[in-house]
């Protein structure tokens, strides 16, 4: 786990400062409203929407400031472009919601939508207008982060080139300095995203865009780039270095207990805009993936997974984002008197509230043990248990309703909710945890033991309650009394329940939701609350709603239910869960061969000529050239094929040595005149920038040595005989995996470097060929260029009948490509969400790689001899261009395999990662076919 080098900018003063964000409903310059002295603590603003109304936002040190309410953003990290199927984007941002964020941070890859200079294009899976109307619609702010390098400032997307588009590094314009050229094309990039980003901005009403977020390459291209976002009509707060507004993000917590301890660290430093980096992880599909992060899984650390389900990670960020969103107190606090724990391995911070009186403690355990301490709160002197490498969030003075107040706790407190006539408090622990809770009640109240658990007392004016967590266990306890008329429902919770525990707003009220898997939508019909989300299990239903609800239905059906002791809603009958699927086998496969390339009878005339003898690489050109770099010729993404014709003097050839440049996983292989010289795999260790370099050496084999002797010999005696006829020229092909840019050098040269003959001194004449035009559906990080991609061969609907039948597992040995597809049908039905992937697996002494492609979407690279810390098995098949309403799917592999030793694919095949009952509509991701493209 590591914090961000944005960790946190302290602020002096406590005035807003609009003018510093910049950006308000009144005006590109003029700052966000303010109150003329600090805004106290007080209810959030309501959750966002496109209401067409004009909303003023602004900042102090404690909090952003929305129409004069404090917010704190709890924002997480979303990659829209990792997830290729713009119907499940609404999935993702629901399922962010209910888990208490309130925002969502976008950055945008350039290279995505620019496949040329002067081209954008934000249509299909790159529709950013789509993506900010449906952020909207769930309730969410907006973060955007349009670059132009969304990895500056020490963040990082995993990008290739960082987002750069490859043809930047080609082209006249430096990034890296202040660069007019350069900021000629990051202007025309910005235009044409600001156009969009203008018609959703929170402060004119159009929609939820809160933040907007400049990460240039140079810091020196800052003040350029907001005055052109001003112009472009951008008027919503741009917090960036010199405009610092109090922030932090945390970056792959190794787990829950990490990620738990990082934010309540930001927390207790005063952040006002958390970010989760990242919420949702997502696929690197087809060329998109960086050096540092080369397998199509972006981050597994992610609470939601790639898969959509959720994961363990997700359990303190959900109580914390509901912890922020529903207890304003955490909204304005300042460093409180210093508190010492006796046990001096417990580190606490304690901030208090001024306007509520309310104190925080953030206790913080570094060691490798587990810590019980005695802890000053509150005047009182209380135990508590700490984990491991832990952290623990307690409170006292905290309002728990109706002028209840919390003594004190040691367990964390996760929302405070007022409902209808009840005061709803909820505190979370861990499970087997004895939880102990006080609270001030000057007269006696009268509990309820709603279940069997819960044991009180009452002392002086103090309510004692003592809970014993159990196992995925909810405990409440009903108060009455007290001097208040209002009845107050405390309930207790460990991890796993806490996360079956939904809050909800309505415009009547708020409410809250216990038992299924995932509450999407809460909606209010008179007085019948219709509740829409997902189950995987039986579950049971409880509800407490706002007041005149009597009814509740699930999914659309009605739900039977009586009145509890607890005041809610409870189902007479469990939810049904989702039900069994079966997967089928993936069999019928067919299987060609191809790289006719490298025949030395192929027809390369329409390649293109490497004949360019200077490059605006970083990369040095070998003396006398020329530039062989694939992104000079503009081949940007995936595979490159170079073929040199060798005139005069290759007679005595002995050995040919190829230096390339590819990123992570790079690979290269060779023939001559049509006979394998070998395969090379750079090595493991990068130049410290993302490239990994290597020279291939090959020896001739005897008996091709011989036979360009003898070509010779024959040539050289038909010319005494006046016969004439050419002199021989040998055929070099070579296949270059050239991977990705990284983006400390995203003009380093990729692909051949140079070439040296040993025994011969033969003139090289170089042509290359790569991608083909960019798909228009998928992109131009879609596919490189292999004969079977510029063939189709990856593409549905293509005639593969004349196809070689193929069983698996393989065991072939052939140096090239050799192509492997089947089809499969799935019938998952409609009210069923399901999450499948495709599992590869093989002996890992068996060196190949297979690009994948489904329904003709690259969807990533299995190293079958990857090392152990990027082994990849399982690839996510993504809903939408998974086709899974009884509809045909294509399956292709690109199999690359050196010869040496006998290579795959082993076994394939279908495994379900998640399943439940709910999800949403899911429409088909355009895929067109080899007919249609």
């Amino acid at each position: 786990m590591e914090l961000s080098r944005r960790v946190f900018s302290t602020l002096a003063g406590t005035t807003a400062l609009g003018l510093a964000l910049g950006g308000s409903a009144g005006g590109a310059d003029r700052p966000a409203a303010t109150a003329p002295g600090p805004v106290p603590t007080g209810p959030p603003p309501a959750p966002p929407a496109a209401d067409g109304a004009r909303h003023r936002v602004g900042f102090d040190r404690h909090s952003l400031l929305v129409d004069g309410r404090r917010l704190t953003l709890w924002s997480g990290e979303t990659h829209p472009f990792r997830l290729p199927s713009p119907s499940l984007w609404r999935d993702v941002l629901q399922k962010m919601r209910a888990h208490g964020h309130n925002a969502v941070t976008v950055p945008l890859a350039w290279n995505l939508h620019s496949p040329a200079p002067g081209v954008h294009d934000f249509t299909g899976v790159r529709d950013l207008d789509l993506f900010l109307r449906t952020a909207a619609e769930t309730g969410l702010y907006v973060v955007l982060r349009p670059g132009p390098f969304p990895v500056a400032d020490g963040g990082g997307t995993g990008l290739d080139a960082g987002g750069l588009p490859g043809w930047l590094g080609a082209a006249e314009g430096d990034a890296a300095r202040a660069d007019a050229a350069y900021l000629r094309h990051a202007d025309a990039w910005l235009s044409r995203v600001d156009a969009i980003a203008a018609r959703h901005l929170f402060t004119r009403g159009d929609g939820t865009l809160l933040l907007y977020r400049l990460d240039p390459v140079h810091r020196g291209h800052l003040d350029h780039l907001h005055r052109k976002v001003r112009a472009d009509g951008i008027d919503v707060p741009l917090p960036h270095g010199g405009r610092p507004l109090p922030d932090g993000e945390v970056e792959r917590a190794p787990d829950a207990a990490g990620a738990r301890r990082a934010h309540l660290d930001l927390l207790g430093r005063g952040a006002a805009v958390h970010t989760v980096r990242t919420a949702f992880g997502g696929t690197s599909w087809g060329w998109l993936p960086a050096p540092s992060a080369p397998t199509p899984t972006y981050d597994p650390t992610a609470g939601i997974a790639e898969s959509r389900v959720p994961t363990a990670r997700l359990v303190p960020l959900h109580q914390i984002g509901h912890l922020l969103r529903h207890v304003p107190d955490l909204t304005r606090l300042r460093e409180g008197a210093g508190v010492r724990a006796a046990d001096p391995r417990l580190r606490v911070r304690h901030l208090v509230n001024p306007d509520t009186g309310a104190h925080a403690y953030v206790l913080r355990n570094d060691s490798a043990g587990e810590v019980t301490s005695a802890v000053p709160m509150g005047g009182d002197r209380v135990e508590v248990t700490v984990p491991a490498h832990d952290a623990r969030l307690l409170a006292t003075g905290l309002d728990l309703g109706s002028g209840r107040r919390l003594a004190y706790a040691t367990v964390q407190p996760m929302l405070v909710l007022g409902v209808g006539r009840l005061d709803i408090a909820v505190f979370t622990g861990r499970a087997g945890e004895m939880a102990r809770l006080v609270v001030d009640c000057p007269s006696e109240p009268w509990p309820t033991r709603v279940d069997d658990e819960a044991a009180w007392a009452y002392d002086r004016g103090r309510l004692h309650v003592t809970v014993p967590l159990g196992e995925d266990r909810l405990t409440r306890v009903r108060v009455r009394g007290g001097d208040s008329e209002r009845t107050l429902v405390l309930l207790f919770a460990d991890e796993a329940a806490s996360l079956r525990l939904w809050p909800f707003e309505t415009p009547t009220g708020k409410g809250l939701v216990h038992g299924p898997a995932l509450l999407r939508e809460a909606v209010l019909d008179g007085p019948v609350v219709r509740l829409t989300g997902d189950t995987v299990g039986e579950a049971d239903l409880e509800v407490w709603a706002p007041r005149g609800v009597t009814g509740v239905t699930w999914n659309g059906a009605d739900v039977a239910t009586s009145v509890s002791r607890a005041h809610s809603l409870l189902a007479t009958w469990r939810l049904p869960g989702a039900p069994e699927l079966v997967l089928p086998a993936l069999d019928g496969w067919r299987r060609r061969t191809e790289n006719p390339e490298a025949e030395p009878g192929y027809d390369d005339s329409g390649w293109t000529a490497a004949d360019r003898r200077t490059s605006y690489s970083t990369t040095p050109v070998p003396r006398g050239g020329p530039v062989l770099f694939a992104d000079d010729y503009g081949f940007f993404y995936g595979d490159v094929w170079y073929r040199a014709r060798l005139e005069g003097g290759a007679a005595g050839l002995g050995a040919v040595s190829l230096t390339y440049a590819t990123g992570a996983q790079g690979m290269l292989m060779a023939w001559l005149d049509g006979r394998p010289l070998g395969t090379h795999r750079t090595g493991r260790e990068p130049d410290g920038r993302g490239t990994w370099t290597g020279t291939a050496r090959f020896p001739l084999p005897g008996a091709l040595r011989d036979e360009l002797r003898a070509r010779q010999r024959r040539f050289e005696r038909d010319r005494e005989r006046g016969r004439g006829g050419r002199a021989p020229e040998p055929v070099l092909s070579v296949l270059v995996r050239r991977t990705q840019h990284d983006p400390a050098d995203h003009r380093a040269g990729r692909g051949l470097v140079s070439a040296a003959f040993e025994g011969a001194s033969p003139r090289a004449r170089w042509r290359l060929r790569g991608t083909a035009a960019p798909d228009p559906v998928r992109g131009p990080l879609n596919h490189g260029g292999l004969y079977g991609e510029s063939r189709g061969w990856h593409l549905p609907g293509l005639d593969d009948g004349g196809w070689e039948p193929a069983a698996l597992p393989r065991a072939d040995r052939r140096q090239g490509v050799t192509w492997y597809r089947t089809s499969f049908r799935l019938d998952v039905p409609p009210e069923v969400d399901a999450s499948v992937g495709l599992v590869l697996d093989d002996d890992p002494a068996r060196r190949y790689r297979a690009q994948i492609f489904l329904n003709g979407w690259n969807l990533g690279q299995y190293v079958n001899d990857a090392p152990p810390e990027h082994a990849q098995h399982t690839f996510v098949l993504p809903g939408g261009v998974l086709r899974t309403r009884a509809a045909a799917n294509t399956l292709a592999l690109a199999v690359l395999a050196d010869g040496d030793t006998a290579s795959g694919p082993g076994t394939a095949r279908l495994e379900l990662l998640g399943c439940a009952a709910g999800g949403i509509p899911v429409t088909p991701v355009p895929s067109p076919g080899a007919r249609e493209s």
